[in-house]
């Protein structure tokens, strides 16, 4: 790697701790380098990787890894840590499958600390380490870091763990990463505090130098300690006529600084590196910092895809011309059509304005909600504005849903209020991994009670049930998955979707076996039922709609027309939809054979949605093969 003199010689952290200060801007140039190179044929996260360059290479220099823990937020921005910590070779199998996890993951690496694929819980899970630290003996001097973004840190976890830092006895170090993006534009008073915030590096140094005086001098103790500080917070906020909100918390403030910087970072992070008490260093960054057409317009370039290193032209618009639309661009186009012609309509997502597709309402900005990392706080808006006479459409990735359960059931189920959830990134997403997979929406929602739930198979069904969801009370799921739909609706006649409804799809009349299948994961099972008739085995599909309410009055037609039925779900098998067939079939008494299908229980890794539904086993020869042997398995069936 002639082109990379410094960075082929790094193959841990104690090989960068052999470099010169001065060498340290050369190697972030390097790893610069090497991800634009790298990162333009095998997609990845480019921007915040790219702007985190210099902190990371710093925070390696000054400490000593993994002994020292960096605790990431997301880890969008972490490909550097990937590079610099004996990952440099395999980089190229990146989000692959049996390859690196596009985040950092305990399992693959010493220097991963912790699980990081939703935002926010970086500074609690460091303070954890930390605390536990005082309280080893031996690890007393071990240092702990968590690494934050600015949009991050406006989740609410995160205000948790600030709010707890001061509460024990910890030496943790937040460093907040504010690039002042998110994937889109951050929104919020805290993104703006942020903007505007400004210490005196001078003011910080005296202050510490005054603290070691004193408690050189037996002047002050650890005790007391933060009665100095909140007195000396107090003085800088008379003298700067400015409150900071961080040592309103009684964290220690540094910057803020510029985070590209690095010899700036490594010297800051030497000065600080041995202080007592919980701080927060603040750190200018530019998203795609290196990469003038990602500089100069961040929000395309946080996942471009596959791009020209030269030109700065990415795959993803040539596709975007005259292409079948994605899921999510019918979800906004839709909601753009409900908004028309019913102004109570509006939309809320938690800073996914252009990943769900919802800002195609910013044809209606007083009806368009972005909350920020807010999850919970979106949902319960939402409630709020529910019940206020509102309808909500609420747009969220399916595995980001996870962290608002308790505001689904509290906020809206248990009033019954009509916010209806349009679950984007349902089912297997393929290469951002075990962090990112929908898989457990159905099985978690399902439970909550006066919860509707639905999975349209094709396009045109997710338009109709949107358009027919004004008519019904109480919430709604609508989950859909990551991709490209089978075409694009907005020209065809609405036709209204009754609750609790499926259809069939084919019937032959010899089948003595069914599928039962939810969502577009059908299309695997047209694909086997086509290759089994070749093979003279008739097979009946349903597309059935809905997970709750069951269309009950099919399932009972089914059982009498079929001996054994195959369930089929793009989602967790245990407590899914094929659960829910099952139970109702016990419950009536009706004696039927039933195989499901879905997602096992294991944890999904990275790899291509083609591959993973292979080895999930609900791809169309899965399926197949799953027919063949449940029909040899149960000889009954074909009498």
């Amino acid at each position: 790697m002639e082109e990379y003199p410094l960075l082929s010689t790094i193959h841990n952290p104690k090989d960068l701790k052999k470099l010169d200060l001065e060498q340290l801007p050369q190697l972030c140039e390097e790893i610069r380098s090497f991800l634009i190179s790298n990162l333009s044929v095998n997609p990845g996260h480019f921007g915040s990787s790219m702007g985190a360059v210099d902190i990371i290479v710093a925070l390696h220099y000054v400490y000593d890894t993994p002994d020292d823990r960096i605790v990431f937020d997301v880890g969008h921005q972490a490909y550097a840590h990937k590079l610099l910590t004996g990952r440099l070779s395999q980089f190229s199998q990146l989000r692959k499958k049996n390859g690196l996890s596009g985040f950092p993951f305990p399992k693959e690496s010493e220097f991963d600390t912790f699980v990081c694929g939703h935002a926010g819980n970086s500074i609690s899970a460091a303070l954890g380490m930390a605390t536990a630290d005082l309280n080893t003996p031996g690890c007393e001097n071990r240092k702990t870091i968590a690494l934050i973004g600015d949009a991050s840190i406006s989740n609410g976890i995160a205000f948790e763990g600030l709010n707890n830092a001061s509460q024990y006895p910890n030496n943790l170090l937040i460093i907040l990463n504010d690039n002042e993006m998110s994937i889109d534009d951050n929104v919020g008073a805290l993104h703006r505090y942020l903007s505007n915030i400004s210490t005196s590096a001078r003011y910080n140094k005296l202050r510490y130098k005054l603290y070691k005086m004193f408690r050189k001098h037996g002047l002050i103790a650890d005790k007391g300690k933060g009665l100095m500080l909140r007195f000396s917070n107090a003085l800088k906020s008379l003298v700067a006529q400015q409150q900071n909100i961080f040592e309103g918390l009684n964290i220690r403030y540094f910057g803020p600084f510029d985070g590209n910087d690095v010899t700036r970072i490594v010297k800051v992070l030497q000065d600080i590196k041995e202080m007592k008490g919980p701080r927060i260093l603040h750190l200018h960054t530019q998203k795609g910092k290196g990469y003038i057409p990602a500089e100069e317009n961040p929000a395309p370039w946080h996942a471009p895809g596959k791009f020209d290193p030269i030109t700065g032209h990415r795959q993803s618009e040539d596709k975007k011309k005259n292409s079948t639309p994605l899921w999510q661009e019918v979800f906004g186009t839709t909601l753009v059509e409900l908004a028309d012609k019913d102004d109570r309509v509006v939309g809320i997502t938690a800073a996914m304005q252009s990943g769900t597709s919802i800002n195609k309402m910013e044809k209606y900005p007083e009806r368009l909600f972005d909350v920020g990392i807010s999850e919970g706080h979106a949902v319960t808006f939402a409630g709020g504005l529910a019940a206020a006479g509102k309808r909500p459409f609420v747009a969220i990735y399916s595995s980001f849903l996870q962290r608002a359960y308790d505001n689904i059931i509290h906020d809206t189920a248990i009033q019954g209020l009509p916010v209806t959830y349009c679950i984007d990134r349902a089912g297997l997403v393929g290469e951002d991994g075990v962090t990112h997979h929908g898989l457990f929406d159905i099985a978690y929602l399902r439970v909550v009670p006066g919860m509707k739930i639905a999975a349209p198979m094709d396009a045109r069904t997710l338009r109709n049930l949107m358009h027919s969801s004004l008519e019904w009370d109480g919430p709604l799921a609508i989950r859909y998955p990551r991709g490209k739909s089978d075409g694009n609706p907005a020209d065809q006649v609405v036709q209204p979707i009754a609750v609790g409804e499926g259809r069939c799809i084919s019937t032959t009349e010899k089948a003595k076996l069914a599928i039962l299948s939810i969502g577009p994961i059908a299309n695997e099972a047209i694909k086997a039922i086509k290759n089994l008739s070749e093979q003279g085995i008739p097979v009946d599909l349903y597309d059935m709609i809905w997970v709750k309410p069951l269309d009950t009055k099919l399932l009972s037609e089914i059982s009498t027309r079929y001996s054994a039925i195959i369930t089929l779900e793009d989602g967790i098998i245990t407590g899914g939809f094929g659960s829910a067939v099952e139970e109702w079939y016990q419950d009536m008494g009706i004696n039927i054979k039933i195989k499901r299908l879905g997602i096992p229980d294991k944890w999904i890794y990275q790899a291509s949605v083609d591959e993973l539904h292979k080895e999930c086993k609900i791809d169309a020869s899965a399926i197949e093969e799953a027919v063949i042997d449940f029909i040899n398995s149960t000889p009954h069936i074909n009498k």
